[in-house]
């Protein structure tokens, strides 16, 4: 129970790498509040979650960052404190770099960077006191410069600049803040393996381990790591769960 009484905000949690987040860290005794757009997702992972631990279904549009702000005090009044900051959140469009448009941008960086930034701020009072953890979300989108990706990938940078500069200046606080850049089988990249067997193939076939990480027991359980006194020498990095498709030096 490596998170016995902690209390952790994972947002995105209704589905995909988010809820396996949820429930690892429940699994491990973290309190989790789920904040998602998908209530009915989101129902059901709670449902999940309180099978282990004491959980807490917040359905707010992130993007708003009043709603960001309103969303740690709620979490703050309902367990008296904030240990662990998860921005999973992120929704973004494909597009070729000469057909990437300000609404394209606009979406991605709404979505994923501002509000992981806004969540970064609010929490920072609640993980100064409790000396906690951050954990954000980079992509080989952006650490590789995949094709049609230009929004998601610029977002994705940009929450890794900020994760940097946050690591410097909250380590005296005793604030750890590091990112996952994951490749994991999540319900989209299952319906698409459906539809396009052979570019799913393609793909595996160039991830050294061979397959997709599960979001709870790969994505998950780094997490886990991310968040517990095991990693408390560790921040600023950005943990490649990809099974070695992209080494960093």
């Amino acid at each position: 129970m490596k998170l016995q009484g902690k209390v952790a905000i994972v947002t995105g949690s209704a589905g995909g790498i988010g809820r396996g987040i949820a429930l690892a860290m429940a699994k491990e005794g973290a309190h989790i509040a789920i904040v998602d757009v998908n209530e009915e997702k989101g129902k059901e992972t709670l449902a999940e979650v309180s099978q282990y631990t004491e959980g807490l279904l917040i359905i707010k549009d992130i993007s708003l960052k009043e709603n960001v702000y309103e969303i740690v005090a709620e979490v703050v009044k309902k367990f008296g404190k904030l240990d662990i900051m998860v921005n999973n959140a992120h929704v973004s469009r494909q597009a070729p770099f000469i057909e990437t448009t300000q609404d394209h941008l606009d979406l991605s960086f709404g979505t994923g960077f501002y509000p992981t930034f806004h969540f970064m701020q609010a929490a920072y009072p609640e993980l100064k006191k409790s000396q906690g953890k951050v954990i954000n979300f980079a992509s080989g989108a952006g650490i590789d410069g995949q094709v049609t990706q230009t929004s998601y990938a610029a977002a994705k940078e940009a929450i890794r600049a900020i994760s940097r500069v946050a690591a410097n200046e909250w380590g005296p606080d005793g604030i750890n803040v590091n990112l996952i850049s994951p490749i994991a089988l999540t319900p989209g990249v299952e319906q698409w393996r459906e539809s396009a067997p052979q570019l799913y193939d393609a793909m595996i076939n160039k991830i050294p381990l061979r397959r997709l990480g599960d979001p709870e027991q790969d994505i998950g359980q780094v997490a886990v790591f991310l968040a517990s006194a095991d990693s408390n020498y560790i921040t600023g990095q950005t943990i490649m769960v990809d099974g070695g498709s992209i080494k960093l030096r």
